[in-house]
C-alpha cells in the first residue's frame, strides 16, 4: 500500500498516512518546519514482539478496517524500501510498563500479585503495546456495512467536503487511509500465546472517554471499568492466559467532545433534572443519533491479534458482543462492572442503558433498586 505523496503515479491509496494527525503533518510541511519530501529511516524500528501472520489475515471478510501488515512494512517490502518505493508502517509495535493507582490498589487488596513476570516487585506493570492506524477497504467496509460502495464513497466524499476527490473519481482505488483516530493494544502476558486456541484470553474493547479516561470524571463508568478491564487481562495473564485492552479512539460514541459536553448541558437543565428515560433522548436532539461507533469494524483488530475466543469479555454492551459473534468470535463469559465501582453521578447511564436494554445474553445487570440501595438511597 502506498499512501505517500512524493509519486502521486506509485499512489494506490485514497488519503495519507497519520489518520487526523497528517493535517499536522501540513501545517509543518507550510511553516518549513517539515520537509515535504521527508522519507522515515525505518532502521531499528521493528516490532519488540512478533504478531502474526494469523489465518485471519487471508480471509477477504475478517480484516477491512486496518492493513494486518502494517507493522511489517520493513521486513516484508524490503527489496521494494531498497528501490525507493515510499512505504510507511501503519502499525508499530513496543514495549512498556504502566502504573496507574486501581491497579496498585488492586495489588494491595490481594487480587493482583507481584509475580516478577506481568507486575513487577515495584508495582509497574509489564505491557506490549501496538499502535495502529486505520486502513480501510472501501468493498469490505461497504459490505460490512451493508450499504453499496457507491453510496458509501459518496458520503465518504460530501460529509468531508469533497476533501477526496479521488473517492469518486478513482473507483480503481480501493483503499482509503480516513483522517480520524486509531486504536491501541495493550497485551498482558506473552504475545507468542496469540493465535493458540489452549491461551485463555480476558479482554476489554472499551471506546474513548477523555474526560473520565484521564480525568476522572463520575459522570459515566468509563475509567472504572476500564480499570477493571486491565485488572482482568492481568489476571488472565498471571493465570497462564493473555490479557487483551483494545483501546479506539471514539471519543462520546464517536459523536465527539463537544457533542457530548453540549448533550451534558442539556440533560442537566432540563425539567426535572438528569433522568434516565432521557439520557438518550437528549443525545438524539443534539446529535440526531444515539451511536456513531459502528461496532461493526471492531473486531478486526481482534482478528489481527489472532484471536478467535474471548474467555472473559470485561464488559455489559450488546452492541460489542453481538459484533464479535456477527464476525466468528466466540465470547465466553461476559463480566459486568462491579456495583462499588459505580460513581455516584453515573447512576444515570447505568440505569439508561438497563431501560434501553442494553444487556442481554444471560447477564445479571445491576438495576435500579440495586444501584439505589449500592448508593444508600
Amino acid at each position: 500500500m502506498v499512501a505517500t505523496l512524493g509519486d502521486p503515479d506509485r499512489r494506490n491509496a485514497i488519503g495519507t498516512h497519520g489518520g487526523s494527525y497528517s493535517v499536522h503533518r501540513a501545517l509543518a510541511v507550510a511553516t518549513g518546519r517539515l520537509s515535504a519530501g521527508h522519507v522515515p529511516d525505518l532502521t531499528d524500528t521493528a516490532p519488540s514482539d512478533p504478531i502474526g501472520p494469523f489465518p485471519q489475515w487471508s480471509d477477504p471478510g475478517r480484516i477491512v478496517a486496518l492493513d494486518p501488515w502494517g507493522h511489517m512494512v520493513a521486513e516484508v517490502f524490503r527489496d521494494r524500501l531498497a528501490a525507493g518505493l515510499d512505504i510507511r508502517p501503519t502499525i508499530a509495535v513496543t514495549r512498556a510498563h504502566i502504573d496507574m493507582p486501581e491497579i496498585r490498589a488492586a495489588i494491595e487488596a490481594g487480587h493482583i500479585r507481584r509475580d516478577g513476570a506481568v507486575v513487577t516487585p515495584g508495582g509497574e506493570v509489564r505491557v506490549t503495546k501496538a499502535a495502529i492506524e486505520p486502513v480501510w477497504h472501501l468493498p469490505g467496509i461497504a459490505a460490512r456495512l451493508g450499504v453499496g460502495e457507491r453510496a458509501l464513497r459518496r458520503a465518504l466524499h460530501d460529509q468531508t467536503a469533497g476533501m477526496y476527490p479521488e473517492l469518486l473519481s478513482r473507483e480503481d482505488l480501493t483503499v482509503f487511509l480516513p483522517p480520524i483516530g486509531g486504536t491501541t493494544v495493550y497485551l498482558f502476558g506473552d504475545p507468542r500465546k496469540l493465535g493458540d486456541r489452549r491461551t485463555r484470553i480476558g479482554c476489554r474493547v472499551h471506546d474513548e472517554c477523555n474526560g473520565s479516561d484521564v480525568f476522572g470524571s463520575d459522570i459515566c463508568t468509563c475509567r472504572p471499568y476500564l480499570t477493571h478491564g486491565i485488572e482482568i487481562a492481568i489476571e488472565t495473564a498471571q493465570a497462564g492466559g493473555l490479557g487483551v485492552v483494545v483501546y479506539n479512539r471514539k471519543e462520546g460514541r464517536s459523536l465527539g467532545e463537544v457533542t457530548k459536553f453540549l448533550v451534558y448541558n442539556a440533560r442537566k437543565r432540563q425539567r426535572g433534572g438528569d433522568r434516565p428515560e432521557a439520557y438518550f433522548r437528549r443525545t438524539e436532539c443534539v446529535a440526531g443519533v444515539q451511536d456513531m461507533r459502528f461496532q461493526e469494524l471492531m473486531p478486526d483488530v481482534l482478528h489481527w491479534l489472532g484471536i478467535s475466543r474471548i474467555d472473559r469479555l470485561a464488559s455489559m454492551s450488546d452492541m460489542k458482543h453481538d459484533a464479535l459473534v456477527a464476525q466468528g468470535i466466540e465470547v465466553g463469559e461476559r463480566v459486568p462492572i462491579p456495583l462499588d465501582k459505580i460513581p455516584a453521578d453515573a447512576r444515570v447511564e447505568i440505569e439508561a442503558k438497563v431501560s434501553a436494554g442494553y444487556y442481554s445474553g444471560g447477564m445479571a445487570p445491576p438495576a435500579r433498586a440495586t444501584i439505589g440501595r449500592t448508593f444508600g438511597e
